[in-house]
């Protein structure tokens, strides 16, 4: 009787050591499952800006040093004066500057030249437009205060209202579109005509007279 207890044991054990090699094969067959990595997404925080003043900021740079601030003005020129200055450096190969005037000076018109502003040339050709007079909004964060002036780099620019010479420049670009448009109609109702009006040759090249 005994016996047949140890019999019955070993053959027990022997089932369920088959069993987990089984088991473990199965798993090991098994393809890995890779999790995909998670993205790492970073959002850009909204740039706030202060309104201001350009006179106030050409008054106390140091005060708006490192500062996003919007500024109205009236648009005078694309200019290179500045450029690659060491101590606030902008490549003139990267970056060109433009003036604002003097909003203070009236009768007369004086760039406000202690504040340099400098846009990229990539961004610069988008404003190509600009004519001198027409107030521009624009907004950027001064990076420097050398030569106690403030040194401004400008993400964008918004026309707010045309001068009179760009309002007239636009007149004149329109009218030159419509003529050409115009032009370009008649051409092609001439080239029609023509066409319909050549007389009909048959297979052998002889012209049908009708």
């Amino acid at each position: 009787m005994q016996k047949n207890i140890l019999i019955l044991i070993m053959f027990l054990s022997l089932a369920i050591f088959h069993t987990a090699i089984a088991q473990t094969a199965t798993d090991t067959a098994k393809p890995t499952e890779t999790k995909p990595a998670a993205t790492k997404v970073e959002s850009k925080p909204n740039v706030v800006y202060e309104d201001v003043s350009a006179l106030a900021v050409a008054q106390n740079p140091q005060k708006y040093l490192n500062k996003n601030i919007r500024i109205k003005g009236i648009f005078d020129k694309f200019s290179v004066v500045g450029l690659d200055y060491k101590p606030a450096f902008r490549s003139s190969e990267d970056y060109i500057l433009f003036l604002i005037r003097k909003a203070e000076v009236k009768g007369h018109v004086i760039p406000l030249a202690e504040m340099k502003l400098f846009i990229t040339r990539k961004e610069a050709e988008k404003h190509i437009d600009l004519e001198s007079g027409d107030e521009i909004q624009f907004t950027g964060k001064v990076f420097a205060t050398a030569l106690s002036d403030p040194w401004i780099d400008v993400d964008s620019i918004t026309i707010v209202t045309k001068s009179k010479k760009h309002l007239e420049k636009d007149k004149e670009r329109e009218k030159l579109e419509k003529e050409k448009a115009e032009k370009e109609k008649a051409e092609k109702e001439k080239a029609g005509s023509t066409s319909t009006d050549k007389p009909k040759t048959d297979e052998s090249g002889a012209t049908d007279k009708k």
